[in-house]
């Protein structure tokens, strides 16, 4: 039994939530991210990332797979402002796009991505089903569908615990964020029924840390 869910804002759009985001220390959890969607799929070539926030994650996956480029969709115009300046320093401008975007309704033609990745946009999504079905409709038969979000706790107290043990050295701005977050994250049981009425088998989502699942699938 988990805490009930309590959404927080669809789209973090103020500059301080853009600056402290991309401030907090993301590196540990961005290369796992990397190192098992890498391990998924073979020579991915045109991957879009949903929810991109700074595009940290574009960044990281260009520097460790040469013929990757990803389109990197965000709804944040603060976000998107700092993202470009990220991808400038990295060098990676020719390889990653930025646009603004609904991930519940893009303008993208149905099968055009070799893969659709995103990191923590599920727990922002009201109807997560939304996006969820997008996702699916633009990766082409065959690309695959790589997913991780916060997990919602338990209880009070363990959502506390996780805000100190993850967030504790950050500001409390961040530590704010971080403890909405989890409590607007879906729990395993919720994820799976979702994945599960798209047409895939439960089991492709699982919990992977005290505070992430991931789900992983091919079209």
């Amino acid at each position: 039994m988990t805490i009930e869910r309590v959404l927080e804002p669809e789209v973090m759009d103020s500059p301080e939530e853009a600056r402290d985001y991309d401030r907090m220390d993301h590196s540990e959890v961005n290369r796992a991210f990397v190192d098992e969607f890498l391990a998924a799929i073979e020579n991915p070539q045109d991957v879009l990332d949903l929810g991109t926030g700074t595009a940290q994650i574009p960044i990281e996956l260009c520097r460790r797979s040469q013929a990757c480029r990803v389109m990197a969709v965000d709804a944040s115009v603060n976000m998107l402002d700092i993202a470009r300046g990220n991808i400038d320093i990295a060098g990676l401008l020719e390889r990653i796009q930025l646009q603004k975007d609904d991930a519940k309704a893009m303008g993208f033609s149905d099968g055009m991505f070799d893969a659709v990745i995103s990191n923590s946009i599920i727990h922002h999504i009201p109807e997560p089903m939304q996006c969820l079905r997008e996702a699916q409709r633009v990766t082409r038969e065959g690309g695959l569908l790589f997913f991780r979000d916060l997990l919602r706790p338990d209880s009070q107290q363990a959502l506390e615990h996780l805000v100190r043990t993850y967030t504790g050295n950050e500001s409390e701005h961040a530590q704010k964020m971080f403890g909405e977050s989890l409590h607007a994250a879906l729990s395993l049981e919720e994820i799976g029924d979702l994945v599960q009425t798209l047409g895939f088998d439960r089991n492709t989502v699982t919990q992977n840390s005290d505070r992430h699942w991931t789900w992983i699938a091919c079209k």
